[in-house]
C-alpha cells in the first residue's frame, strides 16, 4: 500500500503550563499542508525492515535513522503488538518533510504506517482505537491520523476539528538552524513575561470570520527560541507581501499566507536563490493521500 502523508503547522501555539510529569500542556490550532512524505509498506512473514530515501540537505539538519529508533518502525512494532498480528512488514519512506522543522515529519509517519496496517491486515480498528494507539508514540499523532483544521489542548492529544481552513497558499521555508524539542521546552521555562498568542480567538474566527482569521496566527516559542534564521525568514515572507508570518511548532521552519499563487511563487524563488528550503504547497483537509 502507498500513501503520501501531510505535514502539519500550527497556526498557533501557547504553552499554558506543566504537568508533575513534566510534560507541557498547549492550545494550539493545527493544521494539515500539502507536504508529503511518501510512505510504502508491504506485510512480511516476518520482522520489520525500513528504508529511507532522504534529500541531502535534510540529512544535514537531522540524520534520519532507519532502524529501530525510526518512529515509523515503532509504530509498525507497537500495531502488531496491539493487535497480536503475527506477520512483519517492510516500510519504504520517501522524504518530502523537512526534518527539525516543527512540522510533524515523524509523527505524520507513523499515522501513516498504522492506517496502512490497519488495511493491509484487516484488523478494522476505527480512528478512535488508532489514535490510542497513536498517542503512545506521540502527541501528535492522533491530529496525523485525522488531519485537516483542529483546536488541540492537554499535550497535544485532546482535539477538537474545526471547519477546514483549506486551499489558502503558503510558503513554507526553513534554514539550517534548529532547536531540540527539550531545550525548546526549557527556554519557554524560562520566559519572564510571555506575550502569549490568542489561540482562543483564532479558533473562534476559523469559524465565523475565516478570511480574518491569519490576524491571530502566533507562536510563544518565537519569543523563547529567537533564532536569526526565522527572523530572516519571516522578514522575506512579509517583505513579499505575506499576509502573515510566523515559526511552526518549536521550529525551524517558518510559514507564510500569501493571497495570490503568483506572489507566492516570487518569495519561494528569491528565498531558494538565498540558500533556504522554500516551497509553494496549501493548506489541505486531509490527512494523507492514498496513491
Amino acid at each position: 500500500m502507498k500513501i503520501r502523508t501531510a505535514a502539519k503547522i500550527n497556526l498557533a501555539l501557547d504553552v499554558t503550563g506543566r504537568l508533575p510529569d513534566g510534560y507541557h500542556l498547549i492550545e494550539s490550532v493545527f493544521q494539515s499542508v500539502g507536504l508529503y512524505d511518501d510512505i510504502t509498506v508491504e506485510l512480511t512473514d516476518s520482522g520489520i525492515a525500513v528504508s529511507c530515501d532522504v534529500p541531502e540537505s535534510f540529512a544535514q539538519a537531522d540524520p534520519i535513522p532507519c532502524d529501530e529508533r525510526n518512529i515509523a518502525y515503532k509504530a509498525a512494532k507497537l500495531f502488531f503488538e496491539e493487535t497480536g498480528f503475527s506477520g512483519g512488514c517492510s516500510i519504504h519512506i520517501v522524504k518530502g518533510i523537512p526534518s527539525q522543522a516543527g512540522m510533524g515529519g515523524g509523527s505524520t509517519d507513523a499515522a501513516a504506517v498504522l492506517h496502512c496496517l490497519n488495511m493491509l491486515t484487516g484488523s478494522g480498528l476505527t480512528l478512535e482505537e488508532l489514535s490510542v494507539i497513536g498517542k503512545k508514540l506521540g502527541a501528535d499523532v492522533p491530529f496525523c491520523l485525522a488531519g485537516g483544521t483542529a483546536y488541540v489542548e492537554g499535550i497535544g492529544e485532546k482535539l477538537v476539528k474545526l471547519p477546514d481552513y483549506d486551499k489558502r497558499t503558503l510558503v513554507i521555508a526553513k534554514g539550517t538552524e534548529g532547536v531540540s524539542t527539550g531545550e525548546a521546552y526549557a527556554r519557554i521555562d524560562a520566559l519572564e513575561e510571555p506575550v502569549h498568542p490568542r489561540t482562543k480567538e483564532l479558533k473562534d474566527a476559523l469559524s465565523s470570520a475565516p478570511d480574518e482569521a491569519y490576524h491571530y496566527f502566533g507562536n510563544l516559542f518565537e519569543q523563547a527560541i529567537q533564532l536569526e534564521e526565522v527572523d530572516k525568514l519571516k522578514s522575506a515572507m512579509l517583505n513579499k507581501d505575506a499576509l502573515k508570518a510566523n515559526m511552526t511548532g518549536s521550529g525551524s521552519a517558518v510559514f507564510g499566507l500569501f493571497e495570490s499563487n503568483e506572489a507566492a511563487e516570487i518569495c519561494a524563488e528569491k528565498l531558494r536563490q538565498q540558500g533556504y528550503f522554500a516551497q509553494v504547497c496549501e493548506t489541505v483537509s486531509k490527512a494523507y493521500i492514498i496513491v
